[in-house]
């Protein structure tokens, strides 16, 4: 095969990294190095959905191609990423590639999109959002310090997104969590294990997390919340809907009044807890609703479902508004804070010259009084 007819991930002069569509598995040679992942990285859909592949996958692909370009035996080969013409599995390998050269090669996430039409791969199959948008979620997220691969466990975030385990994920590491809703008591309804509140009290306490947000309807007392100790809060709105800008700003200001982590949940911990955690990070991040959107589904996958989409993109602008006058206030409030601390410093410095004055004057006195007397005798 002429690599040349493939389109380069790398700059081009270093001819090393190539993405290809091919209808048969190619035989490696002396100069290319084939390989795929499209049976190795699968996804598990929800509803009609098919990706993208969530963050411990795009983790394992990354450290796999890392290992590949940094091989000896490998050194010298081009290296070609191959998929199928199975139109979900293509769509999928490319966000793998298009991110890993956003995180890895630090290309722009619209310079490697511009790489993955080029050639032969000129359409893919959208997933609920355009494929472009899901090329963007790393460069967004390494941005405000999300996206970590140097201290990230794929163990760990596939160990809790387990339903078994607490069915849960980090959206901003140290702030906010998605999980699906406890139940009253523990029990295996179709084949999936439900968990008490009580199940989420030492990973919640081992975390920080100290408020949970419950968007579904009462499954359980939340009083046991907060009988250990954790706020709790009740923001209804109908499964699949959207919700109210009253209860917009209720949740806002619960995840901006508690200095720990909010945990937040509804039935399943996807659509209602995804469409409100993506008002947040418009809020407070500028993440564009595409950008929160994709960022939010592969670090839980199968969140923000039909309508909520149309909604976070309709929020997007009156979000950044409210940030922005967010981020003024507070920022008057440091200015504020520093000149008060400034003046207390001042304060207190002349505090400590009146007392050293003092001091000295008594002692200056002192050594009077004796001088006189020693003339006295």
């Amino acid at each position: 095969m002429d690599s040349s007819s493939l389109p380069s991930i790398l700059e081009p002069q270093q001819d090393r990294l190539y993405f290809a569509t091919l209808r048969v598995k190619p035989k490696n040679t002396a100069n290319t190095h084939f390989f795929s992942t499209d049976d190795e990285f699968l996804y598990e859909s929800f509803y009609a959905d098919f990706g993208p592949l969530n963050l411990a996958m795009l983790y394992r692909y990354c450290c796999k191609l890392n290992k590949k370009l940094k091989s000896f035996t490998m050194s010298r080969k081009r290296l070609v990423h191959y998929t199928s013409y199975d139109q979900k599995k293509r769509a999928n390998a490319a966000v793998l590639i298009g991110a890993y050269a956003v995180i890895y090669l630090k290309r722009s996430p619209e310079d490697a999109y511009r790489t993955l039409i080029s050639g032969s791969n000129t359409v893919y199959m959208p997933f609920r959002y355009r494929l472009m948008l899901s090329t963007k979620h790393p460069s967004t997220a390494l941005q405000h310090g999300f996206l970590d691969f140097e201290s990230f466990s794929a163990e760990e975030y596939e160990h809790y997104e387990r339903v078994e385990n607490g069915d849960l994920n980090w959206i901003i590491p140290g702030k906010i969590l998605a999980f699906s809703s406890p139940h009253a008591r523990s029990k295996i309804e179709n084949g999936y294990p439900l968990h008490t509140p009580e199940a989420y009290f030492s990973y919640f306490r081992q975390n920080a997390v100290t408020t949970v947000v419950r968007l579904n309807r009462k499954l359980y007392d939340g009083r046991r919340f907060e009988d250990a100790g954790f706020e709790h809060h009740d923001l209804f709105f109908l499964d699949g809907t959207t919700p109210s800008d009253l209860i917009v700003r209720r949740f806002l200001h619960v995840c901006e009044s508690t200095d720990g982590a909010v945990a937040v949940h509804c039935k399943a911990g996807l659509g209602r807890t995804g469409t409100l955690i993506g008002c947040y990070l418009m809020k407070h991040f500028r993440f564009t609703a595409a950008e929160a959107i994709a960022w939010i589904r592969i670090c839980r996958p199968g969140s923000i479902i039909g309508p909520q989409q149309n909604f976070l993109e309709e929020k997007q602008h009156s979000l950044w508004v409210q940030g922005d006058v967010h981020r003024s206030k507070q920022k008057l409030v440091q200015q504020r804070l520093r000149k008060q601390e400034a003046m207390s410093c001042l304060l207190s410095s002349m505090d400590d010259l009146s007392i050293n004055t003092t001091l000295c004057k008594s002692y200056s006195l002192d050594e009077v009084r004796s001088g006189s007397s020693e003339k006295l005798h």
